[in-house]
């Protein structure tokens, strides 16, 4: 991933008396939808991972990542800076600086030089410490005192238009059961293409396009979404398959290179025809987020030639995504379930096709013209 263009100076505020006004007007400008992150490290730890985990706190996910990765190494400084690239976030405040290490400040200079962000980092101290100093060199610096001059640098310029809702608390445990993923764990198994290809537009010929989701439920989606997981990926996975109405498989065919910004596009390959073919989706912009932080990550993490959304290795990470942010498919009714009650049947539709399938006399079913 390329540096950005010429990152904002680092602004460094002196906090001469530790005075708890400069902490608490921080704390106060911390208002993700709006693009301001306030960083309050937690005490006790040195580490550049525990430091990643506490950005992703602050960004509103879970600090640990799950999933599957190379070398059992977690990516938490990849994810959090795909989703500083991802989300309207302009503008991060560092408390408790003067503590931070020298490594520590390089991976925070490393995060202003990929994303453009605004950095201001608060010394409570009289003098920037040696470790700060030595990691500032790197940098373009300028040091500020004085509350209202610090304010300015914590708040910024508001973003224009209005921040999103929270989703109301007393829907947050109820459960949205979305047609679109009665086929997320589908038995088919399409492959991605070796060959450039430059898929058509999707039309829907051997199955109904996905309902497209309400203003109302797009909102529950993303927020319940942000919230389940740090994982770019298997977060973009559950919100593509939403518009897609795509399999697992056919999710794990997209590369990095087939999410098309410029068109808002997902292309999905499938060779073989097993559903409609290789096929560009329109991505929904409430989707765009998810898919922008996944490619990011991706390109972070292992390159152009990976998966861009999750892979068949992780569908149980993904399913348990899905469960976290209460997304399910329809549940059969109880006469049918097979397994105990509130556990969720993801592959009801796919037993129920296979039954009517079977029921059927082998002379009336036609070969296959595949």
């Amino acid at each position: 991933m390329p540096p950005a263009a010429r990152p904002p100076s680092v602004i460094v505020v002196i906090d001469r008396d530790d005075d708890a006004s400069h902490t608490h007007t921080a704390l106060a400008a911390h208002h993700p939808p709006s693009g301001r992150i306030t960083l309050h490290p937690g005490p006790g730890t040195t580490s550049e991972t525990g430091l990643a985990h506490d950005l992703l706190a602050a960004l509103g996910k879970p600090p640990l990542l799950t999933g599957r990765f190379p070398g059992g190494r977690q990516p938490a400084w990849e994810a959090a800076t795909a989703w500083v690239t991802a989300l309207p976030v302009t503008r991060l405040t560092v408390l408790r600086a003067h503590r931070l290490t020298t490594h520590r400040t390089m991976r925070l200079l490393e995060l202003r030089a990929l994303t453009g962000i605004h950095l201001t980092l608060v010394c409570h101290r009289p003098h920037l410490p040696a470790a700060l100093y030595q990691a500032l060199q790197t940098a373009d610096y300028s040091l500020t005192a004085g509350l209202d001059a610090a304010r300015r640098h914590y708040y910024g310029m508001p973003i224009a238009g209005p921040p999103l809702a929270d989703e109301p608390a007393g829907t947050v445990g109820r459960w949205l059961t979305l047609p679109a993923l009665e086929r997320l764990i589908s038995y088919d198994s399409p492959r991605p293409c070796t060959d450039p290809c430059t898929p058509p537009p999707i039309i829907w010929r051997h199955r109904p396009p996905p309902v497209p989701l309400t203003a109302h439920t797009t909102q529950k989606v993303a927020h319940r979404l942000h919230a389940a997981t740090a994982h770019p990926r298997l977060a973009a996975a559950a919100a593509a398959a939403l518009f897609t109405g795509a399999s697992l498989q056919q999710l794990a065919t997209a590369r990095p290179r087939d999410y098309d910004t410029a068109v808002a596009t997902l292309a999905l390959h499938d060779r073989t025809r097993y559903t409609d073919g290789c096929a560009a989706h329109p991505v929904p912009p409430w989707a765009g987020i998810f898919l922008r932080a996944a490619a990011c990550f991706t390109r972070l993490v292992s390159g152009e030639d990976q998966e861009l959304l999750a892979a068949p290795g992780d569908r149980g990470h993904l399913l348990r995504v899905a469960e976290t942010a209460k997304l399910r498919p329809p549940q059969p009714p109880a006469a049918r379930r097979e397994g105990p009650v509130g556990r969720v049947e993801w592959d009801w539709r796919e037993r129920q096709e296979a039954e009517r399938y079977e029921a059927v006399p082998t002379s009336r079913v036609s070969p296959s013209r595949r």
